[in-house]
Formats: structure tokens, sequence, C-alpha cells
């Protein structure tokens, strides 16, 4: 769906269809999908392997923000130690990739030296067709390392490569991204809340 498709109306009108795309995307997540890669998260875990995630531009900040929503905030009062990283955080070593080597391998190179088998790669991608996300997913899978994805847009060549993917088919970053923000703190808080040691202190703890 694309939006918006007018150039000329009101503040009001701009808000009202902003909100109700972005709310007809989350209520239409296939919920089948969403808790089958919340398992895969989940388990990796309590397995203590490694979650990596990458993205580019808005989408790597949703990278680094599921970091910190989940190393801390899934362990908070609970047993869970998550192990996550983003690979668009240590700017020093993606600037020499980009440099020296080429952009396109900025987050396959990153994976390549601390990945193993059994690990979990996590993409952020608006469009789907980014190449260094593509090449990434590709290392990974000859890693055995399972592949997420989230995705807008069309879904891109993304959606078809990843082993699980959430799609937003919408066509404006913004909304796409907004949604990917609140699956992220979907997941990252139903795990909590599932393995919390302590109900009651379910609202002590700020995200």
């Amino acid at each position: 769906m694309t939006f918006p498709d007018k150039k000329n109306f009101k503040i009001e009108t701009f808000l009202n269809d902003y909100s109700k795309l972005l709310h007809n995307s989350i209520n239409s997540l296939d919920t089948k999908n969403l808790l089958s890669i919340i398992k895969f998260l989940e388990a990796a875990i309590i397995k203590k392997k490694n979650i990596f995630t990458c993205g580019n531009g808005g989408s790597s900040s949703i990278a680094e923000h599921f970091v910190c929503d989940f190393a801390k905030g899934v362990a908070s009062n609970t047993a869970l130690v998550p192990k996550v990283y983003a690979l668009s955080s240590n700017m020093p070593l993606f600037s020499a990739i980009a440099n020296d080597i080429n952009f396109d391998e900025v987050f396959s190179y990153q994976l390549e030296k601390y990945g193993s088998k059994g690990d979990i790669l996590l993409c952020i991608s608006s469009s789907g067709n980014s190449k260094n996300i593509i090449n990434a997913i590709n290392k990974a899978s000859k890693m055995r390392i399972k592949t997420l994805s989230l995705v807008g847009f069309n879904g891109g060549k993304v959606k078809r490569i990843s082993d699980k993917c959430i799609h937003i088919d919408v066509e404006n970053y913004g909304v796409v991204e907004d949604a990917h923000q609140s699956i992220m703190h979907m997941m990252s808080q139903y795990i909590r809340l599932k393995n919390i040691s302590d109900l009651r202190k379910v609202n002590k703890i700020k995200f």
C-alpha cells in the first residue's frame, strides 16, 4: 500500500491516515509466524547462542534498539541471559570494512568472524533489497545460522531468502520502520513476560 497518495491535505487527515495505516499493519500480522520467530529467539537465548542484528539507516537504529531491549529488558527478573550484538555498532570496524573491502560486506564479514552454527541473524530492511543484508543472509545460510527478517514494501529478495520473515506490506519508510520497531518491542516484552520469575515485578522494570 502506498502512502501518502495526496499532496495537499490537512494535518488532521494526514495523522488519521498515517495512524490508521500503521494500526492496520500491526493488526494484520500473522500471529503464528510471529510466534514462531519468537520461539526461535527464545530458544537461542536459552541455548546461549548468539543473536546478531543488522540494518541500514533507520533500520540500523532498530537493530541496535533490539540489542538494548533484549540484553537488558528480557533479562530483567528472568533467568535469561541474552547474547545479542548489532553488526552496525562498531563504527571503526564497520568503516574499515566498507573502506578497505566493500560496503556490501560490512555485515557478512563480521558474521563470518563471530558467528557459529546455531546462532541467529535478525535482519531489518524496509526495501528488502540491500546488498549488504542479502550478503549477510547468504553467509549465514552457509554457516547454518538461522535467518530472520523484518521487511517492508514488496519484501524484496530478503523476504525470499530468509528462513522466517515478517512482511509489512506498505510503501512508506516511516510506517514500515514504526511497525518494525513495535514488533521488536512486542517480541522482547513477550519473551520477558513468559519467563519472568516474579509477576509482581512486571511493571517495576522500565524497558
